[in-house]
């Protein structure tokens, strides 16, 4: 069945751990990687704290969940920066998929989701050394093989900042019959960092890969910067949804940070009761940068 069709209501999908695990909880991530944690007891409580967080919310609103595995940087590059050579790399991904589904298999009667995520090659906010779409295949085959043999539901891409490496990553999905969900982030001008439209972007991908990912998402901005930019056109249907940064600020400012500008939870969850109002076909929702689980309760609130 199409993942599409199992989001029969509103999925909450939470990318933001990294943020939170740094400026709230004191946790050093080198890398910005979570995967290392699946090494320690520690590090295992603290991801599954989260994970069932989300589950408790969804069982207080009536929502689904979707997982989402600690593998956003476990790529070549991105690991071996941290000191992770590519032989380690494939147990990772496999283990990290196992550690979802076990905390899945225990949840019992809140719908879930198992998302393998990937993440870009480089640095989603700056995409400086792009790859062309075969490039992009053949570097993001590798992880998304190793995801395929735990068998997620689904393989997730997000802070993608440029079409050619989407195509590459659905194409390398659709040749481990995957199913693929590929999310852009945008800058405060609601473009891609690459000044691309995100509706010329989504086209791109679709043109290049005959409709093959599943739906598509915007993550790592906030919905003051894409909404204006959003309108009653055909790629809209493709959008099945927004995984917002609590922060106004741009993605340099972010990088910058040295302390987390975490917003205002109700005002974001304001922006989510426009979006879903707006559109409703739209099923899943989320925090980014910035958010913790104050944010997602809102968010929760405003879109179920």
């Amino acid at each position: 069945m199409p993942i599409l069709k199992k989001l029969d209501r509103t999925f909450l999908c939470y990318t933001g751990i990294e943020t939170d695990l740094i400026f709230n909880q004191g946790v050093d991530l080198p890398g910005f990687a979570t995967f290392p944690l699946l090494e320690s007891e520690k590090g295992r409580t603290l991801l599954a704290k989260s994970c069932l967080a989300q589950v408790e919310l969804a069982r207080e609103l009536g929502c689904g969940v979707m997982f989402e595995s600690a593998t956003w940087v476990a790529n070549k590059d991105r690991a071996a920066a941290i000191g992770y050579g590519a032989n380690l790399l494939e147990q990772i991904n496999i283990d990290a998929v196992q550690f979802i589904r076990n905390l899945s298999d225990n949840v019992g009667d809140v719908p879930i989701v198992l998302s393998a995520q990937v993440g870009p090659r480089g640095d989603g906010y700056k995409p400086d050394n792009q790859m062309d779409d075969e490039e992009a295949e053949q570097y993001h085959t590798v992880q998304i093989a190793q995801l395929a043999k735990a068998k997620p539901d689904i393989v997730s891409a997000f802070t993608i900042s440029y079409p050619e490496e989407a195509i590459g990553i659905v194409r390398a999905a659709r040749k481990h019959q995957m199913p693929i969900a590929i999310s852009f982030t945008v800058e405060t001008d609601g473009l891609l960092p690459t000044g691309m439209p995100l509706g010329e972007a989504l086209d791109a991908v679709d043109a290049a890969t005959d409709n093959y990912a599943e739906y598509y998402l915007i993550n790592c901005a906030h919905p003051e910067h894409f909404l204006p930019n959003l309108d009653d056109v055909p790629w809209m249907d493709r959008l099945a949804g927004v995984v917002a940064n609590a922060s106004r600020c741009s993605h340099a400012e972010l990088d910058e940070a040295t302390q987390l500008d975490d917003g205002d939870p109700d005002e974001l969850g304001a922006y989510f009761a426009m979006i879903r109002k707006a559109y409703p076909h739209m099923r899943i929702f989320g925090g980014c940068c910035g958010t913790d689980m104050r944010h997602m309760r809102a968010i929760a609130k405003a879109t179920t």
